[in-house]
């Protein structure tokens, strides 16, 4: 890539949106009888989603947020918090792990639970997001994102995202798992940007960087390019702006200096490549722009606090 090319219009959110590529999948087709009530735990790394398809579920996040979930809602718990679903606010709710379920597939199974009474269907699932402007974007949410029904009326998107999930919910044709998956990274990112587009917490920030004209170009060259030789300078003439105002306005909007953003930026690629790909490392410090595999270990280690080879061989978390 030629990090010098002319200015050319960018959507630096949209691409950050666009690294939210699910991985890990895991989905359950859930239909509850009141009462009835389930205790998610926790799961690290993970996002977790609930879509109600008929019925209603009170849905409480960590003991401190709770909302009912009606038909058609759709409630994303981004940070992996243990929750709680059923059908009543204070109803007793029973442990995931601890109920019978029907394996359709590795990824996808079907529960059944409840005492008899008014129905409730809804498909849930848990997912991981592994690029690290995903895993930036995704620790900014809040503890809970619920995007009702009745507020996407004018984004027939979301409203028909939900309609075909629930219809491969229902029947699992043939290559209705990856449907579904495709469906949920589809829903996963309406949702987020929603949110993004009503929630005042969203302007500040890094989410706020990037909708800056000039920084947030900064970051998508950063992020394109990673191996490019950047300096202060550079950066600042891509964005046609002086060095020192090009420093301030990047420190005060992204939070840390832009070379210093630069270099965690590169370190959280590397981590990411040697946890998924075990690659060697000399490899992994040409891609990012290194000129010998030891200068790439120490910037690593310096950045990260422990040696790249302990990363690749899965000793450290």
């Amino acid at each position: 890539m030629n990090a010098t090319a002319n200015w050319t219009p960018v959507d630096p959110l949209g691409e950050a949106l666009h690294f939210l590529r699910l991985s890990g999948t895991f989905y359950t087709r859930s239909e509850f009888s009141a009462p009835w009530g389930l205790a998610l735990p926790p799961l690290a790394d993970c996002l977790m989603f609930h879509v109600v398809n008929a019925g209603r579920a009170w849905l409480d996040v960590d003991g401190h947020e709770r909302v009912l979930l009606r038909p058609g809602d759709l409630a994303l718990v981004p940070h992996g918090l243990g929750h709680t679903l059923a059908s009543e606010p204070d109803g007793a709710a029973d442990a995931l792990f601890d109920l019978p379920r029907e394996a359709v597939s590795e990824r996808y199974d079907i529960l059944r639970h409840g005492g008899g009474g008014a129905p409730t269907h809804m498909v849930c699932g848990a997912v991981r997001f592994d690029h690290p402007a995903a895993r930036q974007l995704v620790a900014l949410l809040p503890k809970a994102i619920v995007i009702e029904a009745a507020h996407t009326l004018h984004d027939d998107w979301i409203g028909h995202t939900l309609r075909l999930m629930a219809a491969e919910a229902r029947e699992l044709r043939p290559g209705g798992e990856t449907i579904i998956t495709r469906l949920s990274d589809i829903l996963v990112i309406q949702a987020i940007r929603a949110w993004i587009e009503r929630d005042p917490a969203a302007r500040t920030g890094w989410l706020g960087a990037l909708k800056d004209r000039q920084i947030g170009r900064a970051l998508t060259l950063i992020h394109r390019d990673p191996a490019h030789a950047w300096t202060l300078a550079s950066l600042a003439s891509q964005v046609a702006m002086s060095r020192s105002a090009f420093a301030a306005r990047f420190a005060e909007l992204v939070g840390v200096p832009a070379m210093q953003y630069v270099a965690r930026w590169r370190m959280q690629l590397a981590a990411t490549t040697l946890k998924e790909s075990g690659a060697a490392l000399a490899d992994v410090a040409a891609r990012l722009g290194y000129q010998s595999e030891a200068a790439f270990s120490r910037a690593f280690k310096r950045c990260v606090g422990v040696s790249p080879g302990a990363v690749r061989r899965g000793t450290v978390p």
